[in-house]
């Protein structure tokens, strides 16, 4: 797919241009009567909400280029293809997880989907310190069946590998996420940037040599161990929820790659919710409470995906990875809980190591959560800052030691109480 015949959408043309699609005149209504915003506050692509008489849908469309740069860093429009694919897989595995899809224009890189309503980014509603009731267990139970029923372990194996040669064909972003996320924050790449109370720590963590070994073998684990298909972008960014209700999107970043990685992505985004709080506070500790839900929900999501991931184990493991035939058809039901054992271990490690280097790439690279951003105090930003850079170090760097998610809770709280400046 090239750019030749592409033309981006203007909330003016938008109603002429999808007006005769039946499924908008459906949802929507007649399109004379469309009003269309553009809502998009991402890094790469356009949103807009059309509403009408009938309903709202959400119409997003993929930029020829990365929007939070501009167009000095081109991108290709086929990124729009993959996030489709990824939208309906991991709806059929995870049913109600994700948006409906409507239609997809791969010529245009248009994907019309469900409008979620009144859902808002959780990122926003945790830093307004808002709570979801069930939050750890529907994202600990999407993680579990997404990656499980999304590999070896569930798949039948042509059709793996079929989809394996499909999403290897995403190579711009993963080339964002090989660079971005494990090489860019441990040197002065010319697109990071971070607050500058932090040059000390950030001085430190640069000469750390053995911190920069453990961030290329997470790169190399990344890059070579196709366990699953990932969402590639699990973070809070990318998860929209009401008081009692949680959906993710986003999932243009899909990939195969190893299982901890999601995980690791979304956990680190908790930890750094809680460890930004201190900045969001009005009067001292009047966010303690927020803080303590905020590490009750990490707990929570790690507990589910083992408890989930298990469950699967026992009665959906087709495929051509530690089959029945080996262990239960022959009586052997211990070994085959070993193994799940022994498996969840290398989750586990794999996902502190990458939750360590999220929060670093969070701070130092390019693209930096709001969590942290919005704290309007630079000094108060680099303290709660620092803190999440010295937390990821002892993540990755501890990943083949640390026994539990009690450990790394433990570890965040202690993080509270220290200056890492």
């Amino acid at each position: 797919m090239t750019a030749q015949g592409y033309v981006a959408l203007t909330p003016d043309s938008l109603p002429d241009r999808l007006g005769g699609l039946a499924v908008l005149r459906d949802r929507v209504g007649p399109p004379e009567g469309w009003q269309v915003r553009e809502v998009g506050d991402g890094n790469l692509n356009l949103v807009f909400v059309v509403s009408g008489d009938a309903g709202q849908v959400v119409v997003k469309q993929a930029l020829p280029y990365v929007r939070l740069v501009g167009e000095s860093w081109p991108l290709p429009l086929r990124r729009s293809f993959f996030e489709y694919n990824a939208l309906i897989r991991q709806q059929a595995r995870d049913p109600g997880s994700m948006p409906a899809v409507l239609h997809f224009d791969e010529s245009q890189a248009i994907v019309v989907m469900e409008y979620l309503t009144p859902h808002v980014i959780l990122r926003q509603a945790l830093i307004q310190g808002r709570r979801v009731a069930g939050l750890g267990e529907r994202l600990g139970r999407f993680c579990a069946r997404t990656l499980f029923r999304g590999s070896d372990l569930s798949m039948p194996a042509a059709e793996r590998k079929a989809d394996l040669a499909l999403f290897a064909g995403n190579v711009e972003l993963c080339d964002i996420t090989e660079n971005l996320v494990f090489s860019d924050p441990y040197f002065a790449a010319p697109m990071n940037r971070h607050t500058p109370g932090l040059d000390g720590i950030v001085a430190r963590l640069r000469a750390d040599l053995s911190l920069k070994v453990a961030a290329q073998h997470l790169k190399m684990a990344f890059t070579s161990r196709a366990e699953t298909m990932l969402h590639g972008d699990l973070h809070t960014g990318s998860i929209m929820v009401t008081g009692t209700e949680a959906r993710v999107i986003d999932p243009e970043f899909a990939t195969y790659g190893p299982m901890g990685f999601d995980v690791g992505m979304l956990i680190a985004n908790f930890l750094m919710a809680h460890l930004s709080q201190p900045g969001h506070e009005v009067a001292p500790g009047d966010r303690a409470d927020h803080q303590d839900w905020l590490l009750s929900v990490v707990e929570t999501i790690w507990r589910t995906f083992v408890a989930e991931f298990g469950d699967l184990w026992r009665t959906e493991r087709r495929g051509i990875l530690y089959q029945a035939t080996l262990y239960e058809d022959q009586g052997h039901a211990l070994a085959a809980e070993q193994a799940l054992d022994d498996l969840l271990g290398r989750i586990w490690q794999d996902t502190l190591g990458f939750c360590g280097i999220e929060m670093h790439r969070r701070i130092l690279g390019l693209a930096h959560n709001a969590d942290f951003e919005l704290i309007a105090d630079p000094a108060r930003r680099a303290e709660c800052e620092a803190r999440a850079l010295a937390m990821g170090r002892q993540l990755m760097l501890g990943a083949g030691t640390i026994r539990g998610i009690g450990a790394v809770t433990a570890m965040a709280r202690r993080m509270d109480k220290e200056d890492h400046l």
